[in-house]
């Protein structure tokens, strides 16, 4: 049984907010995947390396992602073990848009309930 909506207004600012960092995050995952590769597979090293600056803002960015991930969990009533499993969707490319069409189909079904 999924509990029932306290605000749908805070729960749709959280959603939209969620989806939004989902998005972002996993743009930004893929970038620090070439960023990788360029790293290790081609050794571009330091100043060689045209995007040896991403790893330190996609972490900042994740951390945005993980606030909205709880704002969205704790406003629909999500267990921790689901918070958690949404938060580490953010870790593997292609996941996070999979997770955040999932999620925002499953919120967006609960607040059109009535």
């Amino acid at each position: 049984m999924t509990p029932t909506l306290r605000d749908e207004t805070a729960a749709r600012k959280a959603l939209t907010f969620f989806k939004v960092m989902a998005f972002i995050v996993g743009i930004g995952l893929l970038v620090l995947v070439v960023e990788m590769i360029l790293e290790y597979a081609t050794s571009m090293t330091g100043d060689q390396n045209p995007l040896r600056w991403w790893p330190q803002p996609h972490g900042f960015i994740y951390m945005l992602y993980l606030v909205a991930t709880a704002n969205l969990g704790f406003k629909v009533g999500w267990t921790l073990p689901k918070m958690v499993a949404v938060m580490l969707a953010g870790c593997v490319p292609f996941l996070s848009f999979w997770v955040e069409r999932k999620v925002a189909a499953d919120v967006e079904g609960r607040l059109t309930q009535p």
